[in-house]
């Protein structure tokens, strides 16, 4: 038989071949088909500001002491958005509506969402036990659905890193990765706080852990990841990772300040290397698009965001549960997603009614008690009014949610 012979059908076959894969595309290419138009989202004129929203933000910044930037929105529209305060007390900077701060535990939606991502991509799957990626780790039966839902029973890594490095006198200014954090628990082997699935306790290793497996799946770090598979299909243009193991000054200009005074501005350290559980640096505006990107579906299947808003531990207080890196607030026919962050001196809360098509976003970075005083806000939008209890220290929030 003649060469040609041979080659003329390997030839057809990869004409095939090539012409099949310019039409197949990927999961990431295939989100660009989904409109996402995101000057009409972001399109807001302060002259047709919502007053009684407004009224609402000035008393809970002259009375409550709230400093940060909001951004209330309803059915893909802003009604009201706004910047209140001092980025940097010390140096007298003021808030503006581009300020980025630090999302603390509002992360961990971020993370969840990553998470669910390589599992639609069949990169993972949640019963996986975490030892699968992590041979060393020392605790058993840890599924990444028990991280996502923090029924790990797993140890603070946040109290337990602190401890290690004050006994040993270890470098606080530099920032430790997911890796290293892992090698440490490795070595230590803390004791976890009970068996795992046994109960909801509210963690950070559960997704400082997620940042760790996220990288071990992907092979990239967790703010490569990040970046191209969340925040740039949502276009999220001013949210990045930043972590002090790869940064000596995180590159941002909003300041943490603690204790209720202006006087404790809270210097970043070693705890501000690992991500996952935290991170993130954010704007109103960005989080505001990562809420449509979900809604749209942009960055999850339908089914797969159902699964995430889905009661996943006993209810608590009759409307209170916790999802995939959700916590979850549900009357008769109403639901609400949200998350809280509260991290060196910056204090949050995230709110999307997924009924009425409520957004509510308040960064603030001087932590005090004016996000407890949020009930005339939710009357004025229709949201359903989420009690201060679900997020002003019920036993599962401390100073890193």
């Amino acid at each position: 038989m003649r060469l040609q012979n041979y080659l003329l059908p390997f030839a057809a076959g990869l004409f095939l071949l090539t012409a099949c894969s310019k039409h197949k595309k990927t999961a990431i290419e295939a989100v660009y088909d989904i409109p996402f138009d995101t000057a009409s989202f972001l399109k807001y004129n302060p002259k047709k500001a919502d007053q009684r929203i407004d009224a609402f933000m000035q008393n809970l910044h002259k009375h409550s002491g709230f400093n940060g930037n909001v951004l209330v929105a309803k059915k893909g529209k802003i009604l009201y958005e706004n910047a209140f305060g001092w980025a940097n007390y010390l140096t007298k900077d003021s808030l503006k509506l581009s300020s980025r701060f630090e999302l603390a535990s509002v992360t961990k939606t971020m993370t969840s969402t990553a998470i669910l991502l390589l599992m639609e991509r069949g990169k993972l799957r949640l019963d996986q036990n975490v030892k699968e990626f992590f041979p060393n780790f020392p605790y058993d039966g840890i599924t990444i659905r028990l991280l996502l839902t923090h029924r790990s029973g797993m140890m603070n890594y946040v109290y337990f890193t602190d401890d290690i490095y004050r006994k040993q006198h270890l470098n606080q200014q530099k920032g430790l990765n997911n890796a290293q954090e892992m090698d440490l628990i490795a070595q230590y082997k803390p004791a976890p706080f009970n068996k795992p699935n046994v109960r909801f306790l509210y963690n950070n290793s559960n997704f400082m852990v997620l940042g760790a497996i996220i990288e071990k799946v992907s092979g990239m770090p967790y703010p490569q990841f990040m970046q191209e598979n969340v925040f740039k299909p949502a276009e999220m243009k001013h949210t990045a990772v930043y972590s002090k193991a790869v940064y000596e000054k995180i590159p941002v200009d909003v300041v943490g300040h603690d204790r209720n005074s202006w006087r404790y501005s809270v210097a970043q350290n070693f705890l501000d290397g690992p991500v996952g559980d935290k991170g993130i640096y954010s704007t109103v505006g960005d989080l505001f698009l990562f809420d449509r990107a979900l809604r749209s579906g942009r960055l999850l299947k339908e089914a797969t965001q159902d699964s995430a808003y889905t009661d996943r531990n006993p209810m608590l207080r009759g409307h209170f549960n916790y999802g995939y890196g959700w916590r979850l607030f549900e009357a008769p026919g109403q639901k609400v997603v949200y998350h809280t962050g509260w991290w060196h001196g910056f204090r949050h809360i995230f709110l999307r009614d997924m009924k009425n098509d409520v957004t509510i976003v308040l960064l603030g970075n001087m932590v005090n008690g004016s996000l407890l005083h949020l009930d005339e806000l939710f009357r004025i939008t229709g949201m359903p009014i989420v009690r201060k209890s679900a997020y002003s220290g019920n036993g599962t929030e401390t100073e890193d949610q």
